[in-house]
């Protein structure tokens, strides 16, 4: 036993005179809370020697540990700072702090960041014990753009059965990924959740299934509604949503009940509209999917998607919205839409009096009916045709925003067009004729064409005697 107790305390003085010998030296770093892109950070290390310091070095680690590189470096043999700590046999602690100031931090300065302080070796005076610290600093990025999209449009509308329709909300720039949620003219939306399907599942089959919210309750006329049979399953419920394959369309294409007056602010021309063959009277079930796409700078893009059943008489002029939160913004970041069909193309004809053999353009300048601003969504798909017959190119139907007829000629005038405007909340149709006029220039072309025929004609004439009288006298 008195062995062990004199063995321990030989073991203690050596430990005593090495420490004596190299002196200690300690270090941390503070941690830090997360901050945001553009805010200033201050890296603060802390180290306790008695020994006398070397050089303290500040690195960033990059490349998962593979690469440090150097950003801040103090050498205190060419400081005097330090002057006091010359005489190094004097057993002193002394604290010490270090700091790096990282000034409007981009999301490229995540990561970790380490501090290495170097002290002399007390026994040889040039040696250097080193020691290091770490911290992980965490910058936030919030979202720069969110924007709200119908998927696959511009697209026509389903006269005859229900289809589904999805909205698309992208928020962009965030880090990390902001969550993302819809809202039904300022409620938020009960959704079912379900991961992008694959062919063969029943998309949200296997979430949680919560109820979904009933709409906002809406004037109807009962003697309107007609329940689709087809719509529903054999228990009389709803069906499920058509998502067999995750790249198919969901988008619905449905007209719209609400009729509008026939308006003509353009003369020679009709709007009529096309009312739908069919209504679902029943609440629709919302269903929701999220997905995060890491982007090159750090951050991440996320798209969300809403998808349910469009009842045109419901969801015409309904407001939704798509409302992103993220720890670095204070509140909510939103962008809406409102739901609304094509209310009839305002059609603009230039040139306003067009010439046989005239290039004659029929431009779609907004719609005629609406809100001030004439906004329609989902973008409306624009179909042209001429009544009655093929167009100037002899297509049946050519889409597009404007319609060109190269070279008009005489035979079109009278002729009439229709351009029909259609999402999948309904259709709109506007007629307009093209009047064609005589062309002056043409027509003098003509004239002085005719006239040289006729007098080459008379000249031939009167050759004919000469020649006939000089073959006689020949002869």
């Amino acid at each position: 036993m008195g062995k062990m107790s004199a063995l321990s305390l030989c073991f203690l003085l050596l430990a005593d005179l090495l420490d004596l010998a190299f002196g200690y030296l300690t270090v941390t770093i503070e941690p830090l809370p997360p901050v945001v892109v553009g805010e200033t950070v201050t890296l603060k290390c802390n180290f306790k020697t008695d020994g006398r310091l070397r050089e303290i070095v500040w690195y960033r680690v990059t490349d998962g540990g593979t690469i440090k590189q150097k950003i801040f470096t103090y050498d205190a043999m060419f400081n005097t700072n330090y002057s006091h700590m010359e005489d190094y046999r004097r057993r002193e602690d002394l604290v010490y702090q270090s700091t790096v100031r990282l000034p409007e931090v981009r999301i490229s300065d995540n990561g970790p960041y380490e501090c290495h302080v170097g002290i002399y070796d007390r026994a040889t005076r040039e040696k250097v014990v080193l020691a290091s610290g770490n911290v992980f600093l965490t910058v936030m990025s919030p979202p720069n753009n969110i924007s709200v999209v119908a998927e696959n449009t511009p697209a026509p509308f389903s006269r005859y059965q229900a289809q589904n329709f999805t909205l698309v909300c992208t928020a962009k720039g965030g880090k990390p990924a902001p969550s993302v949620y819809f809202k039904r003219d300022g409620e938020l939306i009960e959704v079912i959740s379900y991961i992008s399907p694959t062919v063969g599942d029943e998309g949200g089959g296997s979430a949680g299934v919560r109820g979904a919210r009933p709409l906002i309750s809406r004037d109807l006329d009962d003697t309107k509604l007609q329940k689709s049979l087809s719509l529903l399953g054999p228990d009389g419920r709803p069906g499920r949503l058509y998502t067999e394959s995750p790249k198919r369309s969901y988008t619905a294409r449905q007209p719209r009940l609400e009729p509008s007056p026939a308006t003509e602010a353009i003369p020679e021309t009709v709007v009529s509209r096309e009312f739908p063959r069919w209504v679902q009277s029943t609440d629709p079930l919302y269903f929701f999917s999220n997905t995060h796409i890491p982007q090159s700078d750090g951050s991440v893009l996320v798209q969300a998607k809403l998808t349910w059943t469009l009842n045109p008489q419901l969801d015409n002029d309904a407001l939704f919205s798509c409302e992103v939160k993220h720890p670095a913004l204070s509140m909510p970041m939103q962008t809406e839409v409102t739901l609304a069909a094509p209310k009839g193309p305002k059609l603009l004809m230039t040139p306003a009096r067009a010439k046989v053999g005239d290039t004659v353009r029929i431009t779609v300048q907004g719609f005629q009916v609406g809100s001030p601003g004439n906004e329609v969504f989902p973008e409306p798909l624009f179909t042209w045709t001429r009544v009655g017959g093929r167009l100037l190119d002899g297509s049946t139907e050519r889409e597009g925003k404007e319609l060109v007829l190269e070279r008009v000629p005489a035979d079109l005038n009278g002729s009439m067009y229709r351009c029909t405007a259609q999402n999948p909340l309904g259709s709109t149709d506007t007629h307009t004729r093209l009047i064609v006029f005589e062309n002056p220039s043409m027509m003098k072309n003509t004239q002085n064409q005719n006239s040289g025929s006729l007098g080459l004609h008379t000249l031939r004439l009167t050759l004919l005697p000469l020649v006939l009288t000089v073959t006689a006298e020949l002869t």
